[in-house]
């Protein structure tokens, strides 16, 4: 169950994490693991990257160059992101209510 409430619905934690503030794939796999105790492939990140960036839910952020350092692409969560995760947290609300 763990794995199904984690790993497998990364895009919730990624989505409340770049709605503090824009991070890069690093550094959200490193975040997760602080801030919510569980680790994650990097190619994961990138795939979920990749998807939630597809579906409108995050965007490349514009950033700074910083000299040696020219790949990092950093992101942050859209409008559309923000109301996708309002939603999935009330979907998890009702069905723990119902589950209780």
């Amino acid at each position: 169950m763990n794995r199904k409430l984690t790993v497998e619905n990364l895009w919730l934690y990624v989505l409340r994490m770049l709605i503090d503030r824009p991070m890069y794939a690093y550094e959200i796999r490193k975040t997760l693991r602080e801030r919510f105790a569980f680790s994650v492939a990097t190619i994961t990140i990138y795939f979920v990257l990749y998807r939630m960036a597809a579906e409108g839910l995050i965007r490349e952020a514009p950033r700074p160059p910083v000299p040696g350092r020219a790949d990092r692409k950093y992101y942050e969560a859209t409008e559309r992101g923000k109301a996708t995760l309002g939603n999935g947290i009330d979907m998890l609300e009702r069905t723990v209510r119902k589950l209780a």
